[in-house]
């Protein structure tokens, strides 16, 4: 059975022609969504996409209206490979149930994990020519060097850990680690 998925993003938007496109391309039924595409909550795309059988071909009439971003549509796209099920795109002519559709898809999959992959090398090399300057990268450090101090202080004169901690507004192990820094 061939599915279709339209999605608008405002009530103002009208969902006619992705319905149209949808049928025409033979889809039985058509589930149509209002929600903006940023959204990570679609109820009715979850729903359609829990109800797809083996066999089944999802239709969208656009790869904007289905995915939020490049790996997120891959990932959905995995998900109904590992199904069983279709992928048609109607707008960019991608059809997954064929040997020259699957190539693209994946062509398009390769592209997008090689530019996550620059994009991790690239900031792991500006975070190591940061460090070779001096620059501390990260989270700030909760306690200063003389706070450590003190704090060893309080503790070796008696006061318990978990008191002291509080006095400095970190929590405990906060405290523990910053003695193994010091």
């Amino acid at each position: 059975m061939k599915l279709g998925y339209a999605r608008i993003s405002t009530a103002e938007q009208n969902a006619s022609s992705q319905r149209d496109a949808l049928k025409a391309a033979g889809c039985e039924k058509i589930v149509v969504e209002q929600m903006s595409g940023s959204s990570t909550n679609r109820p009715k795309l979850e729903k359609l996409l829990g109800s797809l059988k083996s066999g089944d071909t999802l239709c969208v009439w656009k790869l904007d209206r289905l995915g939020r971003s490049l790996p997120h549509l891959i990932e959905i796209v995995r998900s109904l490979e590992e199904k069983d099920v279709g992928f048609q795109s109607l707008s960019e002519n991608i059809d997954t149930t064929t040997a020259g559709g699957r190539l693209i898809f994946h062509l398009m999959g390769a592209l997008a994990e090689f530019e996550r992959s620059l994009i991790v090398e690239r900031t792991q090399a500006g975070l190591a020519a940061a460090r070779k300057r001096g620059v501390r990268v990260g989270r700030p450090r909760a306690l200063t060097l003389a706070q450590v101090r003190h704090a060893r202080k309080l503790i070796d004169t008696g006061e318990p850990p978990v008191s002291v901690a509080r006095t400095m507004g970190v929590n405990r192990s906060t405290l523990y680690r910053a003695f193994k820094l010091k």
